[in-house]
């Protein structure tokens, strides 16, 4: 599995952050280099967040998800702009290659940039994708109206975001869109 030990973090000054081996993106770990807290680690783990570029377009929405991210719990560990060549976004949908929406979706991930994020904690797979609620985005106006793609999304393939859907996914999408380098644990 991808999950990760991480402990939470209380500052940003108190973590060391260290390039991984080659080949495995999510292997890793952060630590807190005080050791005064008693408390077990928590079992964390890592999911890709996609902010689509039909979302990215507008920078006062951007940050306005960055903030419901942070308040949410979940921790950005990693951000990186991406400007998606055609080859990136059929690389990255190849598993919907064939499907009636296909051609849309290559269309409108390499229509301007768009961002991608490590995101972090207990659950962040299914607490992403609860934030983003259902994939069609008028669907998810009638259904979740306070979910990220009822507020953003502008329809079914241009509905503002991407979450992993399994700790595999979260691997490979995150390898092909967040790589290294990337976080390990570090010994004391």
């Amino acid at each position: 599995m991808s999950h990760l030990r991480l402990i939470p973090r209380p500052s940003p000054t108190a973590l060391r952050i260290c390039p991984t081996p080659k080949g495995d993106p999510t292997a890793g770990a952060v630590r807190h280099l005080s050791s005064s807290s008693s408390a077990p680690p928590r079992e964390m783990e890592l999911t890709l967040a996609l902010l689509k570029p039909s979302l990215c377009s507008y920078q006062p929405d951007v940050s306005a998800v960055l903030k419901e991210i942070k308040q949410s719990g979940l921790q950005m560990v990693r951000s990186k702009r991406l400007f998606w060549k055609a080859d990136d976004a059929h690389r990255f949908y190849a598993e919907h290659r064939g499907r009636f929406y296909y051609d849309r979706l290559v269309v409108g991930m390499t229509s301007g940039p768009s961002m991608a994020l490590a995101l972090a904690g207990p659950d962040a797979i299914r607490t992403w994708r609860a934030m983003l609620g259902p994939t069609k985005a008028y669907r998810a106006k009638w259904e979740q109206p306070h979910t990220l793609r009822a507020r953003y999304g502008l329809g079914d393939t241009r509905n503002g975001f991407h979450g992993s859907d399994s700790p595999e996914s979260a691997k490979r999408e995150l390898a092909q869109s967040a790589p290294a380098p990337y976080l390990r644990p570090v010994t004391m």
